[in-house]
């Protein structure tokens, strides 16, 4: 298997070092084959979503496909402007008669790896980028989604030659295999625990990552919120895919004095979306292993069940639960749940609540709601995350004018639109300088230099 893939990337090397891929030209081809495959498979993709994760079309559509596509839209209008070189100022009395640029350069050989719950968005955005950069990729999908895994190996070995982009299929041994080359860069998305490993891998050989990962998500609801509008907006984001996402609310806290009616709300809103039965509903996805399913119930173990805990292994399903009565050292506390588990707290002060968020490790959002600009611009400024949204969730995660990632534990890193480009991008530096002209300030002997150099630098 290592054999295998040393022997592929030195086709990629060698491919890359032709230097084909750093046509800009070349590129926005690229990036509509890319297109031209996705439009070639986009129903070959939905039925592989649905048997993977019985995802409906249009959740299929809304949360992978069609975001693929809008950044690949948006690669191919702006990547002619994004590429241009970057001309900077430059200090004419230490540089004199030189210019200064920036100039984007590919890295060369990137490996992806993507995971489960999202498993054609999370491995074809970063490829968006990695193509628009000019990179050579290597592709690893999730082995806990075959049919999407196959439909996504099937649809670039048609459209694409594997000496520049490769797509390579299987569980922890090929990730294990894949770790231990030499890459240029390393784009991974998944869990903290295989984070640390993807970093401790790269080290070896001083690779730069982007790592997103995860975190145990705070959702606030303050006593002033529009209480219908947030009960409406928290049942979608934290029920999409299950909850399988990794910006989904993990865990409420509602005032007190308004805790009663927003579950109340949160209920119907639930009941409203996926019916009486949640099982039958064709738009309520199922969680993505047997094992998985497994973990999730054993959240449920001795907790007050306000809604929901129904369950069933074989069929890998999870109703949507509401939890009450939860305290901080209960299991549900202790690691992001990632599934349709929603456990909620009381609070009384913001203070408290802001005390909690940051007693714990950053995480990758922060949602509040709230209608007073004052207590927004507190929360913001008392907390740390990845991103955040206020008086909505997860919705941030699909604007193309801003970078998604990570802080501390929750990842690092960020991409989306120009932000993609721009992390698959080295940013070389270039001064260039006149040869007609010497200043002989910065040779030696020194004596007397001292005073003028000590001004020309505070200038």
């Amino acid at each position: 298997m290592s054999q295998d893939i040393h022997r592929n990337m030195q086709v990629q090397r060698d491919f890359f070092n032709s230097f084909q891929t750093r046509d800009v030209n070349f590129r926005i081809d690229q990036l509509k084959t890319l297109q031209k495959a996705i439009i070639a498979y986009e129903e070959r993709i939905y039925q592989a979503l649905w048997e993977d994760l019985h995802k409906s079309e249009f959740e299929a559509f809304v949360t992978e496909v069609g975001m693929v596509l809008k950044e690949l839209s948006l690669h191919i209008r702006k990547l002619q402007r994004w590429s241009r070189p970057e001309r900077v100022s430059t200090n004419q009395l230490i540089h004199f008669w030189s210019t200064s640029r920036i100039i984007r350069e590919p890295y060369g050989l990137v490996l992806i790896i993507a995971p489960s719950n999202y498993p054609f968005l999370l491995l074809m955005a970063p490829l968006v980028g990695a193509i628009s950069a000019g990179n050579c990729a290597s592709l690893k999908p999730s082995e806990l989604t075959p049919h999407t895994s196959e439909i996504i190996a099937e649809m670039m070995a048609e459209f694409f030659t594997p000496s520049y982009i490769s797509v390579y299929q299987g569980g922890v041994e090929m990730s294990r295999s894949l770790l231990s080359e030499k890459w240029d860069y390393i784009f991974f998305t998944g869990s903290k625990v295989v984070g640390q490993i993807v970093m401790a891998a790269a080290s070896r050989f001083l690779t730069p990552v982007t790592l997103e990962l995860g975190g145990k998500n705070p959702c606030i609801v303050d006593e002033d919120a529009n209480l219908k509008r947030a009960a409406a907006r928290i049942a979608w984001g934290k029920l999409v895919n299950a909850g399988q996402t990794c910006i989904a609310p993990d865990y409420l806290f509602v005032h007190k004095k308004v805790k009663q009616e927003f579950l109340e709300l949160l209920k119907k809103n639930i009941q409203k979306y996926y019916g009486a039965n949640s099982k039958e509903s064709i738009d309520y996805v199922r969680i993505i292993t047997v094992q998985k399913t497994e973990r999730l119930a054993d959240f449920l173990k001795g907790m007050n069940t306000y809604f929901g805990g129904d369950m069933n292994f074989s069929e890998r399903y999870i109703s949507p639960t509401i939890l009450v009565d939860v305290r901080p050292e209960d299991p549900v506390m202790q690691e992001e749940i990632f599934g349709p588990i929603l456990p909620v707290m009381e609070f009384e002060t913001l203070s408290e609540v802001i005390g909690f968020v940051n007693a714990h490790e950053k995480p990758l959002a922060l949602y509040y709601f709230s209608r007073i600009r004052k207590k927004q611009d507190f929360v913001l400024a008392s907390t740390s995350s990845g991103g955040a949204s206020i008086n909505d969730v997860i919705v941030h995660f699909a604007s193309e004018t801003m970078p998604f990632g990570g802080v501390g534990s929750s990842g690092m890193g960020g991409y989306h639109g120009k932000f993609s480009f721009e992390t698959f991008s080295h940013k070389r530096s270039v001064l260039k300088k006149a040869t007609w002209i010497d200043v002989p300030l910065r040779y030696p002997p020194y004596r007397n230099k001292l005073a003028f150099v000590k001004w020309a630098f505070r200038r």
